[in-house]
Formats: C-alpha cells, sequence, structure tokens
C-alpha cells in the first residue's frame, strides 16, 4: 500500500515521502492518526502542486536544519554509567540519556529524531541526528564507567585473589621438591 506522509516518521520516511507499507499498518494506524494518506493518482498530483508551491519554504527548513547541524558538527559526548566488573552496564545508553547531555551542552535536541543503538557495554557508540531528510549528523559517543576506580580496584583484588592460591601451590611444591632433593641423613644402625 502506498502512504503519503504527512509528518516525519523516524525508521519509515518523511514528511511529503512516498511510502509502502503494509496494509494493516497504513489502514491501522498512520491513517487513522493522521501521518498519512492514501497515495491515489489525484493525491500524487495534489503533492507535486504543493512541493511547487513550498519549494522555497522547504530551501528554509533545510538551511535552518543545516544551521543546527552545525553547531553539533565538533560534539563528542562522554557519558558515564554504571558498570560492572566485566564491563556491562546496569541497563543501557540510548536516545534519551544523549539527549540530556546535549542539553547539558547548551544544544537542545528532541530525543525523537536522534537513533542510536543501545549501549550496553563501556565502549565508542555513534548517536544519529536526523534533523532533515537531507541533514543527518553523526555523534561520537564514548560510554565510560562511572564507577572507573572501584571497579579497577575490584578488578585488582580479584586478580590478586586468584594469583594468591597459585603462589602459594607454587611455594608448597618447591618445599616439597626441596625435601625430597635433600639427601636424607640416616641414623647409624645399631648393632
Amino acid at each position: 500500500m502506498e502512504i503519503i506522509l504527512k509528518e516525519d516518521i523516524i525508521g519509515l520516511g518523511f514528511k511529503n515521502d512516498i511510502v509502502n507499507v503494509k496494509s494493516g499498518y497504513g489502514r491501522n494506524y498512520l491513517i487513522p492518526q493522521g501521518k498519512g494518506v492514501i497515495a491515489s493518482p489525484m493525491a500524487k498530483k495534489i503533492l507535486a502542486e504543493n512541493l511547487k508551491q513550498q519549494a522555497h519554504k522547504l530551501a528554509a527548513q533545510k538551511a535552518a536544519a543545516e544551521e543546527k547541524a552545525a553547531q553539533l558538527k565538533d560534539v563528542a559526548l562522554e557519558i558515564a554509567a554504571k558498570v560492572s566488573v566485566t564491563g556491562q552496564l546496569y541497563g543501557s545508553v540510548g536516545a534519551a540519556q544523549v539527549a540530556e547531555e546535549l542539553a547539558k551542552l547548551g544544544k537542545e535536541v528532541d530525543r525523537k529524531i536522534i537513533t542510536m543503538k543501545d549501549a550496553k557495554k563501556v565502549g565508542d557508540y555513534v548517536a544519529l541526528v536526523h534533523f532533515h531528510k537531507e541533514v543527518i549528523v553523526e555523534i561520537p559517543v564514548k560510554v565510560v564507567a562511572e564507577n572507573a576506580a572501584e571497579l579497577k580496584a575490584a578488578a585488582e583484588a580479584e586478580a590478586a585473589l586468584k594469583a594468591a592460591p597459585v603462589a602459594e601451590e607454587v611455594a608448597e611444591e618447591e618445599v616439597a621438591a626441596e625435601e625430597e632433593a635433600a639427601p636424607q641423613e640416616e641414623a647409624p644402625a645399631a648393632e
């Protein structure tokens, strides 16, 4: 089923795009919610005429989107999250946390236009901000451990615990080897 979108829907398309969707999705969600209309030949002609008339307005929207994108050009985020000893996050870091961090930097961005694969481990990720269908900004996101010092100490303690029994076993083996190698003095036999 072909639908003309009346608004941007991340993951599907942008306003005035003609997209193919499953019939149930179009009939039961997009059309009743007012997010799209059936792309009949007449609707396509109306869309083409509207796009001609709105060309200057669309150019202004694109210019505004490029201006917003320029503000985020050199932004790199570092998000601290609670992490287990293995580097696994408690929860995940997603678009909402990226929007919060941008707000802390004074850059207001709606979390709905941010797409990012949820980060479940410490590492580097990329968040995409969709300002316009032709203007998409990539923001590098580094997820770090909030309690890095505690984790490092715990990892060192765990490594020390694993090394301690091994060291004791090695020491015991060395002592046993020395005892076997040392010639044993025998008492003179009584006659």
